[in-house]
């Protein structure tokens, strides 16, 4: 079965009314063989917040070392994001074997006149997925309600009530105390269940399930106040906002305490943070640092989400009329003039309460997400214009609603929007979208490229010889998908996209045809509206048709070597342990001299560093390894190249700096939050890398649908928060961590697909000196200086701007043959 046919079967299932009960779900289990069994849970239900309490205790627990599963909804681009093990999504060969089992049992209940629903199948495949992964602990976010919700078909080990309002009464109860007696029902039968419920809500919580830990920040009427005013057991304070992208927290226990920075913002995440916190300790983390890791570690999507700030742009998913009034008090927090709200809402939702709940707006913009539940934006309208004084737009697609919004704004105003994170998804897209370009060189080559649609075999086929010219995959709606099928076919060119059906997630496309044919289509569809002025400008962008007179040409005197050209970064390992040369330049001598070496040789950046990363290597304390960089940065400071250094430790980075270094080298991908303010506070470049795991661990067998997309898609989210923490995308360097997590074919693959990584936007450094891939054909581990070289000629070819190497005078001029190859007319000769 492929992929798309299974994602269509499964969105095909939303059509089936919600039925309160785990008995289908349960039925389902015992099919597979119940794989769940032997799976620790963690269930997480409430009104809001539940969400961001499961990512919290999804990443304090893999801070602490655990293997961790996390089953959340709704997905932004689709499905695979709700099943998640240690952070990556399950992937599409996955969900696609799930299907295939459970199909013709699943098509068996529906005949029989009991269809399961689609959260029933994806909680199902959830737990499947957790049990083959062999996951050491799964945090599951309920969906609706708690007793009756398809996550309570497991015996939790911890659970959490977050917090109650009305919602949802036509199925869970007209009254707070209804609401809460079935969320209060995912109660472990060995543990206090852990609640941030108050007033009425706390004390139906407590009737229901005993033994409650409460969690408030302690001030009256500030939470986890029952009627007789009880100090809640787990105080959360929240300390404000520390940048435009973390807040600071305080928590304590009866005989603990945690001051942490999260990427949250709002006082209510600080509550959250303290029932995540609550929640890791009845599963053994009692170590502060871990907690603390762990929390700054906890980035959500959608959640106060600051995109710019110049204008501030902020994307929230509140949904209701008390998330709306929590996001106006952390939206109070920023200074701003004038607010340009754009709005989009469920028909089921309270939106006079929600708009009566917002800060009072100069604008706004309706608009609706492509989702048949959505509200009519003409509706919105009314109720806008009825409960505020703003000038009110009814828009169409919330891409469009957004840009115009933030054309409108000037620099010291507010575009906030809101109302679903359907809306969210939808708005985020022109941050994630990637244009990939594809090499179509062979039939073979048109039959992957094509085929990576999801495309049904009969399309591929009917496409596959008029895959010439320009070749560009990205994602887009399934609206948005149609009306470029239509201009480009009509232009002369072609369009082959995803097979699934209907708008459940972004679709695959893949744009076929030459520069004129490209020009003509987007011409076509710039001004359709639907969002699609911003596909069609990233489009032409990445074909090469936007006007380069003005263009950056890189020659300023403080340009950096990358940008004409490829660069060679050397390799200068203070270590006595690195795989390849480790204990070669140990001494400070021997560094030194080493540093001259690699400027002799003509390379452009030198890398120091003080730790391996080699498999099996040992960890090394930060004050060690400062010990061993800033002494050697500091003496070749003054060398003809740029210093980078090669740390996953932003105080390692800080010192590197002070001591003289120019570049960020994080192996880990910005695993330490503090690298990437670094980063934007000395304005320096920062290498973001794709890894697994750093030291690398031999045991990790990472799975991929594409290496190639895969971690494409991986590195976007990396860059985006560099970007928001403010870095200029010019100054992220990306690299796809060869070695790290991939097999010796992938790495392969990599390499011979190298000008994809430039959807990013983004510099791409190639590391491949002496590593085990290429045991493929034949080299050794840590001495294949000729297949290095190789490796070099062939990545400069394919779209290196960087190549980080140990030998330095040969791999600098591999990379001088592969440019006179591309340009030799570049290259000056001494004629006869």
């Amino acid at each position: 079965m492929e992929y798309y046919e299974a994602a269509n079967f499964l969105f095909d299932l939303r059509r089936f009314q919600v039925k309160p009960g785990t008995d289908s779900v349960r039925d389902l289990l015992a099919h597979l063989g119940d794989p769940h069994d032997g799976t620790d849970f963690v269930q997480v239900a409430g009104s809001n917040g539940k969400g961001s309490v499961a990512r919290m205790l999804e990443a304090t627990l893999r801070a602490d070392g655990r293997r961790v599963g996390l089953y959340t909804s709704p997905h932004f681009d689709d499905l695979r994001e709700r099943v998640r093990v240690d952070g990556r999504k399950v992937p599409a060969s996955e969900v696609a074997a799930f299907v295939d089992e459970v199909k013709p049992w699943l098509v068996d209940r529906a005949a029989d006149g009991e269809p399961l629903t689609f959260f029933e199948v994806l909680t199902a495949m959830a737990l499947w997925r957790f049990g083959r992964a062999d996951v050491d602990v799964a945090v599951l976010e309920v969906g609706m309600g708690g007793e009756f919700d398809a996550t309570s078909v497991v015996d939790p080990v911890a659970a959490a009530v977050t917090n109650v309002s009305l919602e949802h009464t036509s199925v869970l109860g007209d009254t707070v105390e209804e609401i809460a007696r079935t969320k209060a029902k995912v109660a472990p039968a060995d543990a206090p269940l852990v609640t941030a419920t108050d007033g009425v809500a706390l004390d139906t919580v407590r009737d229901v399930a005993g033994d409650v830990v409460t969690v408030g920040d302690g001030a009256p009427g500030g939470g986890a106040e029952a009627g007789d005013g009880a100090a809640p057991d787990v105080t959360a304070r929240y300390e404000g906002r520390v940048s435009h992208q973390e807040a600071a927290v305080s928590l304590a226990g009866d005989d603990w305490s945690v001051d942490a920075r999260i990427p949250l913002l709002g006082a209510y995440q600080a509550t959250n943070a303290g029932v995540a916190a609550a929640l890791a300790r009845q599963l053994g983390v009692d170590d502060a640092a871990v907690l603390r890791r762990g929390l700054r570690k906890a980035h959500w999507p959608g959640r106060f989400e600051v995109m710019r700030t110049d204008p501030l742009v902020v994307l929230d998913g509140a949904h209701n009329p008390d998330a709306c009034g929590t996001l106006a008090s952390t939206l109070a927090e920023f200074d701003h003039d004038d607010l340009h709200l754009v709005f989009g809402a469920m028909h089921d939702k309270d939106h006079d309460e929600m708009a009566a709940a917002l800060p009072d707006p100069a604008t706004v913009r309706t608009c609706a997400p492509r989702i048949d539940r959505a509200e009519d934006p003409e509706v919105l309208a009314r109720v806008f214009e009825r409960e505020t004084g703003a000038d009110v737009t009814a828009a169409d697609a919330v891409a469009d609603a957004v840009a115009a919004a933030r054309d409108a704004a000037e620099p010291g105003d507010c575009v906030l929007l809101t109302g679903s994170l359907f809306c969210v998804a939808e708005a985020r897209a022109d941050w994630t979208r990637n244009e990939l370009p594809k090499r179509v060189e062979s039939r073979a080559d048109a039959e992957r490229v094509l085929g990576g649609t999801d495309a049904a075999p009969d399309a591929v086929e009917r496409h596959v010889d008029d895959a010439v010219h320009e070749t560009v995959k990205t994602r887009v709606s399934a609206r948005q998908a149609e009306t470029l099928e239509t201009a480009f076919v009509a232009a002369g060119g072609d369009c082959v996209r995803s097979g699934v059906d209907g708008g459940g997630e972004l679709h695959d496309v893949v744009l076929l045809g030459t520069r004129a044919e490209f020009r003509e289509a987007l011409a076509a569809v710039e001004d359709r509206g639907d969002g699609l002025a911003g596909v069609a400008a990233d489009l032409r962008g990445r074909v090469g048709l936007d006007d380069d007179s003005d263009a950056d040409t890189g020659t300023a005197d403080d340009a950096y070597p990358w940008e004409d050209g490829t660069a060679v970064m050397g390799v200068l390992n203070v270590t006595p342990d690195s795989f390849h040369d480790g204990g070669e330049h140990f001494s400070y001598e021997d560094a030194v001299a080493g540093a001259e070496r690699l400027v002799d040789a003509g390379v452009d950046v030198i890398d120091v560093g003080g730790e391996s990363t080699r498999p099996g290597a040992e960890a090394v304390p930060v004050d060690e390894e400062i010990q061993r960089v800033t002494p050697v940065i500091d003496a070749i400071s003054d060398v003809d190249a740029l210093i980078s250094v090669d740390t996953r430790r932003a105080e390692v980075g800080e010192a590197a700096l002070d001591a003289g270094a120019d570049i960020l080298n994080d192996v880990t991908g910005l695993e330490d939050p503090e690298m990437r303010f670094l980063a934007a506070e000395r304005d320096v470049p920062v290498i973001v890398m794709h890894s697994i795991d750093a030291p690398v661990d031999p045991s990790t067998d990472a799975e991929y649908d594409d290496v190639v997309e895969d971690v494409v898609d991986e590195l976007t989210e990396r860059v985006l928060l560099a970007e928001k923490a403010g870095i200029p995308r010019e100054n992220v360097i990306v690299d796809p961590g060869v070695g790290f997590g991939k097999s010796k074919r992938e790495n392969f693959d990599i390499l011979g697909r190298l000008g994809e990584f430039a959807a990013l936007g983004c510099p791409v450094l190639f590391g491949h000196s002496h590593k085990s891939m290429f045991e493929l054909v034949g080299g050794e581990t840590g001495d294949a200086g000729a297949e290095t070289v190789a490796g070099t000629a062939l990545a400069a070819a394919n779209g290196a701007d960087i190549v980080r190497v140990h030998d330095a005078a040969e791999n600098v001029r591999a990379v001088r043959i592969a440019a006179a190859a591309a340009d030799p007319y570049g290259f000056e000769v001494d004629e006869p």
